[in-house]
């Protein structure tokens, strides 16, 4: 009896091994406007009121998110004090690394999403 118990707890260990990657990566990139951000950033270095319009995301929450986004790593910022002053925003490496991830979940929403159906 013990070792059906120790084979489930075994399984159930190794199951656990193979999602913490996948839930890691959600917690990281997998809130709604962290997506949208990093997605808008994919076409190139952008300005804070760029963002916000292509975004639509209001000022506060775009600002922690790029906040987040940079202390994660995903995310370069970059002041430009001529006048007029103003605040780049670029992907990291790691940032870019996502372009195929977001292709392919394109790909998978075409496929499966009735919303995405033409």
């Amino acid at each position: 009896m013990s070792t059906d118990i120790e084979e489930t707890s075994k399984t159930a260990e190794s199951h656990s091994d193979e999602v913490c990657p996948v839930v890691d990566s959600v917690e990281q990139i997998g809130s709604q406007w962290r997506l949208v951000v990093l997605h808008d950033l994919q076409e190139g270095e952008k300005r804070f009121n760029e963002l916000k319009r292509s975004t639509e995301a209001n000022a506060r929450t775009l600002s922690r998110v790029l906040d987040d986004l940079q202390d994660t790593g995903f995310v370069a910022r970059r002041l430009e004090e001529d006048a007029p002053v103003a605040t780049y925003y670029s992907l990291t490496e790691k940032g870019r690394s996502l372009g195929p991830v977001f292709g392919e979940i394109e790909d998978w929403a075409n496929e499966w999403l009735d919303s995405c159906q033409a």
